[in-house]
């Protein structure tokens, strides 16, 4: 009886001293939710997660090209939204109504797009599995190579994406009959691609690269296994579905690809560049508004880079001197090497340079590497790559070394500017470490606009932060911001109103300083990914006219470092939500 009533007085005292049970927020049923979904999509796009540094699926690989494949999307895309109407938006928290505006966008635009076949356009120029699969192979990008682990979870994920190569042989098939197809101009610079890449001896392969260089950290004997258990997935596997991608390419679709350029001549083609310009620019611009926009742009820089040639006393109309930028010795690089380290001594100064109008920083520092020789003809003259979330794989500025005649002296600060600090590096990377974001806000890649936008509003901070004191490097910023106009124009042209690809070569020629190979690789870029390249300077239009807007209203209570902390701090948004936060602060900046 006694130990009865003695475990009887516990039980009232625990429950006594308990806090009375209350039941969780929206906002917190709404970030249970938003975990829980970030975890299926890691699951499902195990790429992504190793993109993060995220370990746990670097052995998986999940082939997108099938029927089954894209029903199974299109549920998951409906059950999120399904979800999501499940929570009460005007209960949630400021913050997280945000939030569920986005997702709710993304979703729908989702959806809006799996009218369009992409899947019958698996590859290009610019990218695709097969490319994208060597990149990770070499060993010098985002899968890992430093435990025995690692080339195991490797072994796994490179066998898994094997039946991919002929998912995308059979799509391209279904392309070529429903009349979607790239252009044949441009599948012709596929084919060096895939020739580079479809050799027979697995150690002449740039994924014996890897085996050559064993971590200290992989023992002898696992060594031993994995060279050979690499090669014979190389010869019996991958390298022959190399083999046959390649003659798919160069014998049965190239002769048979479209001759045309124009989106819009693809079936539902302008329903389709519509999409993509709405999902570029997130505004409700039309091609012939973005047109005419870009035309009042080129002549506005043109007027500028004018200015710069009687600055600095050139004799000759500026024809002549965008020869002469092009042609004279003194602006251009003999070796990589050499270019390479004006880069890195640009980052640290740069780096000493950004607190002038920044508060806020990443914590991770980015490297400059060399855009590696198999993509390099093809590849843009210089990209930005993020680092993994916990900081130990920093960030990475590729520097494109194939053609040094692409690579001016004179644009080396507003480039270095755009993609890595203050640019991409910083937007990037702060949102990634931002853990008060929603992973999807986080880590998410959809607004063009405000990526971009971003890094080309960096490029105009030049002057400010004290760089551009040469008045060759003050053209290079113009030359860049040049190219961003132009494909306002070029873009539209090709899709919208009837260019010919030689016609938008010639005019991006006819109002530049860039080689024409340099122009010939920018102008087949925008007739594979049509209504990306809006995003830029839609984006540095609207993110500038902010500063302005914010400025007038505020006077000498506007604050520079401020302004950017709430730019860059807003994840990413589409420009309308970042016109909300943007007068959020400034409305709360006027109260103070």
């Amino acid at each position: 009886m006694r130990r009865r009533h003695a475990l009887s007085l516990l039980a009232t005292s625990i429950t006594l001293s308990l806090p009375a049970w209350s039941a969780p927020t929206e906002s917190q049923r709404f970030h249970q939710w938003l975990d829980a979904q970030w975890e299926l999509t890691l699951k499902r796009q195990p790429m992504l997660a190793t993109t993060l540094g995220d370990p746990r699926y670097n052995g998986r690989f999940v082939d997108t090209t099938t029927a089954a494949w894209r029903t199974q999307s299109r549920r998951d895309t409906q059950q999120q939204l399904k979800g999501l109407a499940g929570f009460n938006k005007a209960r949630l928290d400021a913050k997280d109504r945000v939030s569920y505006g986005i997702l709710k966008l993304d979703l729908e635009q989702e959806l809006a797009g799996e009218r369009f076949p992409d899947w019958m356009q698996p590859i290009s120029q610019i990218g695709g599995l097969p490319s994208f699969l060597a990149q990770l192979g070499t060993g010098e990008s985002i899968q890992p190579f430093k435990t025995t682990r690692d080339y195991d979870d490797w072994l796994k994920r490179l066998a898994l994406a094997v039946p991919s190569f002929d998912g995308s042989i059979a799509n391209m098939r279904a392309g070529l009959k429903a009349g979607v197809t790239q252009p044949k101009a441009v599948m012709e610079k596929v084919l060096p691609q895939l020739q580079a890449l479809a050799v027979t001896d697995p150690e002449k392969s740039l994924f014996w690269g890897p085996i050559k260089n064993f971590p200290d950290a992989v023992p002898a004997a696992d060594r031993e296994r994995i060279a050979a258990a690499m090669r014979k997935l190389l010869a019996d596997k991958v390298l022959p579905a190399y083999g046959r991608m390649l003659a798919f390419v160069r014998d049965e679709y190239t002769p048979k690809a479209r001759a045309g350029t124009a989106w819009s001549d693809l079936p539902d083609g302008k329903a389709w560049y519509a999409l993509r310009v709405r999902q570029s620019t997130t505004l409700d611009l039309t091609p012939d508004q973005i047109h005419e926009i870009g035309l009042k742009e080129v002549a506005r820089i043109l007027g500028e880079m004018e200015a710069v040639r009687k600055q600095v006393g050139f004799q000759g109309d500026l024809k002549a001197f965008f020869k002469y930028l092009q042609d004279d010795p003194k602006f251009y690089f003999t070796k990589p090497e050499d270019l390479l380290a004006g880069y890195r001594e640009l980052q640290k100064k740069i780096n000493g340079l950004t607190p002038k109008l920044f508060d806020i920083a990443p914590k991770a520092d980015y490297q400059v590497k060399e855009v590696e020789a198999f993509r390099a003809e093809s590849a843009p003259g210089a990209s930005y790559e993020e680092g993994s979330v916990d900081g130990t794989r920093p960030g990475v500025f590729y520097v494109n070394t194939f053609n040094l005649k692409a690579q001016p002296s004179y644009g080396m600060e507003t480039l270095s500017l755009h993609e890595a600090s203050p640019g991409h590096h910083f937007q990037i990377s702060i949102a990634q470490e931002d853990s008060s974001l929603p992973a999807f806000r986080r880590f998410g890649s959809h607004y063009t606009a405000y990526v971009e936008g971003w890094a080309l509003y960096s490029e105009s901070l030049g002057k400010e932060l004290g760089m551009f004191t040469d008045s060759y490097q003050w053209y290079g910023r113009l030359s860049d911001e040049q190219l961003r106009a132009m494909r306002l124009v070029v873009d539209t042209g090709l899709h919208a109103k009837g260019w010919t690809r030689e016609q938008a070569i010639k005019y991006m020629l006819d109002n530049s300083s860039m080689v024409e190979s340099d122009v010939v690789s920018e102008v087949e870029r925008y007739i594979v990914w049509p209504g990306q390249a809006l995003g830029y300077k839609i984006g540095q239009l609207e993110i500038t006219k902010l500063r302005r807007e914010a400025e007038a209203e505020l006077g000498a209570k506007f604050d520079v470092k401020g302004f950017h902390r709430v730019v860059l701090t807003a994840g990413q948004v589409p420009l309308p939500v970042l016109r909300e936060l943007v007068m959020d602060w400034v409305a709360q900046r006027k109260a103070g």
